[in-house]
C-alpha cells in the first residue's frame, strides 16, 4: 500500500512510522551478506561495471557452462575441505558432541548425577575441571558449547591461557555485558590451562564471576588449591576428572578405527586382497589402550601416526607398526606438580609397610619419569631414621652412603643404589620410637603457655669465674 515502505534489509513492508526504527535493528541483528537477493545468470549479467565493454544478455548455452563451472568449482572446495579435514589431528576428529557420545568419566556423569543433571537442564555454573591430560576436559566443554549453540540466548566464547592475556579477558568481558544489555544474551567464557595465569591475573575474573556477567569454566591439569586463587576457587564448583580406563581407551580407539574406514580382525590376516579395506588386530587395540597410561589423545594420535605411515605399503596394520610411532615417554609424572609428591608418598609408605616389591615399583615409576635421584636419596635417608630407627642404626648408614653414591656417579647408573636401599628399609625391622618421642617433645615446646622456663644453672656453661661463682655448672 501507499502508507507502507519496504525495508532495504529484509524486504518485509511496514509502516512510514515503523520503517526507521525496524531498519536500525534488522542493520544490528543481521550482517548485510546473508540478505543480499539471488541473482540468476541473467541478472548477473546486466551488472555494470566500470572497467569492462557493456555487457550483452547471455545466451541459455552460456548460462549452462557457467552453471557447469560452478559446480567444478564447488566440487574442487569440496575436495579440498576433505583434505583439510584429514590434516586435522585424529582426537580433534572424534570429539564428542554430546553426552551420549562421551566416553568414560561415569563416577561425574552417569544418570542422576549433579554433573549431568546440570548439564542436562542447561543450566551451567562457573566450575573447574580438574584431570589429568587427554581425559575430556576440553570434550566436555566442546560438547557445553554445542549446548550453547541449540539455545540461542547463551554466547560461548574459547581461550586458552597459554595464549590469551587479562586484555582479552577484560574485552571479552565488555562484549559480554552489551550482550547482556542490548540481546540479553549470557555469555560462558572456557578458559583453558587456566593454571596458566597467576594468581594475581585470575583476579580479573572474580567481580564477573560474583555479578553473573560471565560463567566461567576452567579446566587446569593441575591441584585447583595450589594453582588457582582462593577466592575464585570460592565462586565455583569442582568436578575432577579421572585417567580413563583400558576399557573406555578401547572403545574409543574402536570409533576411530570405524571412522577411518579399518576393519578390526582377530587375527593377522596375511591373505588380504588388494580390493578389500584396511584390518587392524584386535591384539593391537588392546595393546595401545593398555601402554597409553589412560590419555585419550595419545592413543588417538599414535593410530593415525601408525594408518598414515602405513599409507601405500600394506593394507594390514599389525603391532609393530602401532610400536614403531610411539613410546613410553608419556608417562604421567611430574617434577613440579601433585604427582611428585604422591609418588614420593607412595615410596615412603611401602617401605613403612614393608612391602618390598611396592617400594620398588614406585621407585620406579619415579625414576622412569625423570626425577632427580637426589631428591629420592634424600627421602629414603629421611625414611631411615624416621620408620627403621634404634632398631637398626645401620640403615641410616647404608641410606647416607647411598646419597653420597648417587652425588658420585649420577644418572642413570645410581638407580641400583637406590632400589637396594629402598629393599633393605623395607625389609628390615621398623620402629618409630625416636620419631614419636621427638613430635611429643615438639608438641611441649609449641604449646607451652606463658614464658618458657630457663635452663637450669647446673645445666649452663660457665666459662667465667663470676659465671662459676653464680653458681653456673654446678
Amino acid at each position: 500500500s501507499s502508507n507502507k515502505t519496504a525495508c532495504p534489509i529484509c524486504e518485509k513492508e511496514f509502516s512510514n512510522e515503523e520503517i526507521e526504527i525496524h531498519a536500525e535493528k534488522c542493520l544490528f541483528l543481521n550482517s548485510s551478506n546473508e540478505f543480499v537477493p539471488k541473482r540468476g545468470c541473467e541478472d548477473s549479467a546486466s551488472k555494470k561495471s566500470f572497467f569492462s565493454s557493456p555487457k550483452r544478455h547471455k545466451s541459455s548455452n552460456e548460462c549452462n557452462d557457467s552453471f557447469a563451472s560452478t559446480s567444478v568449482t564447488e566440487k574442487s572446495n569440496q575436495e579440498k575441505k576433505e583434505l583439510e579435514n584429514t590434516k586435522i589431528p585424529l582426537a580433534e576428529r572424534m570429539r564428542p558432541t554430546s553426552l551420549q557420545d562421551f566416553v568414560g568419566q561415569q563416577h561425574i556423569l552417569a544418570s542422576n548425577t549433579v554433573f549431568r543433571n546440570l548439564l542436562e537442564q542447561q543450566n551451567i555454573p562457573s566450575m573447574i575441571m580438574w584431570g589429568p591430560p587427554g581425559c575430556g576436559k576440553t570434550s566436555l566443554a566442546h560438547i557445553i558449547h554445542k549446548m550453547c549453540q541449540a539455545k540461542h540466548k547463551v554466547r560461548f566464547i574459547k581461550l586458552s591461557a597459554t595464549l590469551a592475556g587479562v586484555n582479552d579477558v577484560k574485552e571479552i568481558v565488555k562484549v559480554a555485558k552489551n550482550e547482556i544489555n542490548l540481546s540479553k544474551r549470557h555469555t560462558v567464557l572456557f578458559m583453558d590451562e587456566i593454571h596458566r595465569f597467576n594468581k594475581l591475573q585470575q583476579d580479573i575474573f572474580l567481580p564477573h564471576v560474583e555479578s553473573g556477567i560471565i560463567t566461567l569454566i576452567g579446566a587446569t591439569t593441575e591441584n585447583p588449591s595450589f594453582s588457582l586463587n582462593s577466592a575464585l576457587l570460592s565462586r565455583c564448583r569442582v568436578f575432577v576428572l579421572e585417567k580413563l580406563g583400558t576399557s573406555d581407551i578401547s572403545t574409543l580407539l574402536s570409533k576411530a578405527v570405524n571412522n577411518l574406514n579399518i576393519e578390526i580382525v582377530d587375527e593377522s590376516s596375511d591373505n588380504v586382497k588388494s580390493n578389500s579395506r584396511p584390518t587392524i588386530n584386535k591384539d593391537s587395540i588392546s595393546w595401545l589402550s593398555e601402554i597409553c597410561d589412560g590419555d585419550a589423545r595419545i592413543a588417538l594420535n599414535s593410530l593415525q601416526m601408525a594408518v598414515e605411515s602405513n599409507e601405500g605399503k600394506s593394507l594390514h596394520i599389525t603391532l609393530d607398526d602401532i610400536k614403531e610411532g610411539i613410546k613410553r615417554s608419556h608417562l604421567l609424572y611430574d617434577r613440579k606438580g601433585e604427582e611428585h609428591y604422591n609418588i614420593i608418598s607412595a615410596l615412603h609408605k611401602s617401605i613403612r609397610a614393608s612391602d618390598d616389591n611396592a617400594s620398588l615399583y614406585w621407585l620406579a615409576r619415579m625414576l622412569e619419569g625423570g626425577e632427580d635421584p637426589l631428591f629420592i636419596a634424600r627421602r629414603l635417608v629421611r625414611a631411615a631414621s624416621e620408620d627403621v630407627g634404634l632398631v637398626d642404626p645401620m640403615a641410616l648408614t647404608l641410606a647416607v652412603s647411598a646419597m653420597q653414591g648417587c652425588q658420585l656417579i649420577g644418572k642413570p647408573e645410581c638407580d641400583v643404589l637406590l632400589a637396594q636401599v629402598a629393599v633393605y628399609l623395607a625389609r628390615t625391622y621398623k620402629s618409630q620410637e625416636v620419631y614419636h618421642a621427638y613430635g611429643k617433645a615438639k608438641e611441649c615446646v609449641q604449646n607451652h603457655k606463658g614464658p618458657l622456663p630457663s635452663v637450669p644453672l647446673h645445666l649452663r656453661n660457665a666459662p667465667t669465674r663470676l659465671m662459676r661463682e653464680l653458681g653456673y655448672a654446678k
